[in-house]
């Protein structure tokens, strides 16, 4: 069979019964076969499309037949499932904040900033000019606060380590590609393992942030980059290629590559990458290359 249609849920709901199960496979209309990943939140469906078969069509029939049930479904590829280069956005994807908003609350202003961030990855706005007027606010801000900021206010995205454990374990190139700043992705790098990190640049000036970002902005162009860069590296396909993001800005890199998520995303982005995780956590993205509960690592 060609295809496999993968349903994931929280593990804490086990939603996923058999007759759940059976509602979506009825669906699918076909023979099928059911493979679990992990009991009662994970399992593949495995089928082959119908000639000419619009399987995007095919994957709203699946999602709306389980509605309104917690659950992410994707239909991909059976081949080439297992990736060999993760790219991951970092700011509410590999942690649960966005550390622009967090360094703006120290100043008193983060309702301000908040607002053009969720603009900027709603795809209302464009990133670069966003990041431009953002920065600008944060002048004067002490960058011995910025330490503060990542001890007290950020938080890793649960399912994260098992997510890099695991991946690293089987071979996977993990890089960690934001629009965000090296002072935050060194340090969340560091801590999950990615091989490499790339993010924009604050300018400091006699201890403080001078208001100005290092030229050129790291932004979705940036992303796309780093995506083709890498595999060229490695002497791979974009088909073995996953890439994980929640904003406009993560959509071409998503785009690009061979398994692009849409994590706990806008819906925009949700709407345009096709592949989505919006009720589980990072471990989903180890589900849909097909691995089991047994194969993953540091959960």
């Amino acid at each position: 069979m060609s295809h496999l249609c993968t349903l994931i849920a929280d593990h804490t709901t086990r939603i996923l019964t058999p007759a759940t199960r059976s509602k979506a496979a009825d669906v699918l209309a076909r023979d099928v076969a059911i493979t679990e990943l992990s009991d009662h939140a994970a399992y593949d469906l495995a089928f082959t499309p119908h000639e000419g078969e619009d399987l995007v069509e095919l994957l709203g029939h699946v999602r709306h037949a389980l509605e309104p049930l917690p659950i992410d479904v994707a239909i991909l590829p059976a081949e080439n499932r297992r990736k060999k280069l993760f790219l991951a956005d970092m700011d509410s994807t590999m942690i649960e904040q966005e550390c622009i908003d967090e360094l703006a609350d120290q100043l008193g202003i983060k309702g301000l900033i908040a607002d053009i961030t969720e603009r900027a990855m709603r795809g209302e706005i464009d990133f670069e000019p966003a990041l431009r007027e953002r920065v600008a606010m944060l002048k004067g801000l002490p960058e011995s606060v910025i330490g503060t900021v990542f001890a007290e206010r950020i938080t890793l995205t649960p399912g994260g380590k098992a997510l890099l454990a695991t991946m690293r374990a089987s071979g996977t190139t993990c890089v960690l590609v934001s629009g965000g700043f090296t002072h935050f992705t060194r340090r969340v790098a560091d801590i999950l393992g990615f091989h490499a990190n790339h993010a924009n640049r604050l300018l400091v000036e006699d201890g403080a942030l001078t208001g100005m970002v290092a030229e050129p902005i790291q932004g979705r162009e940036a992303k796309l980059m780093h995506l083709k860069s890498y595999a060229d590296e490695l002497d791979i396909g974009l088909e073995e290629t996953m890439a994980i993001g929640d904003g406009a800005n993560d959509l071409a890199m998503i785009g690009a590559a061979g398994l692009g998520v849409a994590f706990h995303a806008k819906p925009a982005v949700i709407e345009k990458a096709g592949t989505a995780l919006s009720h589980t956590d990072l471990t989903g993205a180890l589900y849909l290359q097909g691995y089991k509960d047994a194969d993953i690592l540091g959960s």
